[in-house]
């Protein structure tokens, strides 16, 4: 088995690649490895880590067909330091895959490439087709909100609804929750999943600026991205999703309007002074004015300010995690943004006024932390 292939190429797919092979202790030695598979002038290369596998193609020169697999990270440590040119493999006799480059030779042990793990068959999927940069969006909009508490695994990933209707994406920890939906994108029938965190931020940074569509086919068990000369199927998280919609209050008779960006600001400056164990910021509501404040009664710091803002309402005090809700307001690209609330201890709405496109909606929920006066 021979072939040649450009340098660059090659990096940039293995690149993309090795996000998926785990760094520790792998349960399987060869999943330490990435699979090549040389068929008709093209090289197919996979990577797994059992619970998510995904493949894809180069064009290379080559006269042969075979399957081997080569360690992952010697190779990518091996590419990263030849400038673009063209390499040559040979798989030798003596189990050893051999690199030719301008300047000289490198041979590496390779494994058997029939004990890789062959990727799951979808039987009788569903199918939907979305746009790259819009899937790439609506991950980047919910990913941060889903939790990391291994007891509860169904809230560690991203609940896809599809409907022929829109499409939905929601994320929460229990602590915030983001709801984004896109009216302009449907599917054919009703469908719910849930897409664990790893293969989500794969393919937020893959597809990131692509203008492909990306074909996406599912049933109850597993889920498969085709898109560009790849393909990425993955199990899904197994359980029923909460239902959302009922913590989502429905009546907030009080409204905040102001700008994102100074907003924003204000709460990362006076979170400094807040305490470490509860970051817990105070918002004030009176009138045409917002008053911020944090304070850390172990070390004596406080902050305080205050804000031009349009309130419409009963005066009221609420607290909030800052992180949280920076977190929030950091995700929104609008230049306005609209807090709903009704009560001390029920969760408020951040919606933002502006800077959606066409079909696109979100609703960013967070609950709020007690405070003690």
């Amino acid at each position: 088995m021979k072939f040649i292939v450009s340098s660059t190429q090659l990096l940039k797919q293995l690149q993309i690649l090795g996000g998926i092979i785990n760094n520790n202790n792998n349960t399987l030695p060869i999943l330490d490895n990435f699979l090549f598979e040389l068929t008709d002038k093209q090289l197919k290369i996979s990577a797994s880590d059992l619970e998510t596998t995904m493949s894809t193609s180069v064009d290379v020169e080559a006269d042969e067909e075979g399957t081997v697999a080569v360690n992952a990270r010697l190779l990518l440590d091996t590419l990263k330091t030849f400038p673009e040119q063209p390499l040559t493999f040979v798989v030798e006799d003596n189990n050893t895959i051999e690199i030719s480059s301008d300047s000289g030779k490198y041979a590496l042990a390779y494994a058997n490439g029939e004990e890789f793990p062959k990727a799951v068959e979808l039987e009788s999927p569903s199918s939907t087709t979305i746009a790259s940069d819009i899937l790439a969006t609506a991950i980047s909009k919910t990913i941060f909100a889903s939790g990391n508490d291994d007891l509860r695994p169904v809230m560690s990933g991203v609940f896809f609804q599809f409907s022929p209707e829109s499409l939905t994406f929601v994320a929460t920890d229990a602590h915030k929750l983001v709801k984004y939906t896109r009216n302009d994108v449907t599917a054919s029938e009703v469908a719910e999943f849930i897409m664990p965190k790893k293969p989500l931020n794969l393919l937020k940074n893959i597809l990131a600026g692509s203008d492909n569509d990306v074909i996406i086919d599912y049933n109850e068990s597993n889920a498969k991205f085709t898109f560009d000369n790849s393909v990425l199927i993955c199990r899904l998280i197994d359980g029923k999703y909460p239902n959302y919609e009922a913590v989502i209050p429905k009546e907030n008779p009080n409204k905040l309007t102001l700008d994102r960006s100074l907003f924003l600001n204000s709460v990362r400056r006076v979170s400094i002074f807040s305490s470490k164990t509860t970051h817990q910021i105070r918002l004030k509501m009176a009138g045409t004015e917002l008053n911020v404040s944090a304070e850390d009664l172990d070390f004596s710091n406080k902050a305080d300010e205050r804000l031009q803002c349009n309130y419409e309402g009963d005066d009221m005090q609420i607290g909030f995690n800052s992180r949280f809700l920076s977190e929030m307001l950091s995700n929104l690209n609008s230049n306005e943004v609209l807090l709903e609330m009704s009560l001390p201890n029920r969760a408020g709405i951040l919606t933002p006024i502006d800077g959606l496109e066409n079909g696109e909606s979100i609703t960013l929920l967070v609950m709020p932390v007690m405070l003690n006066d």
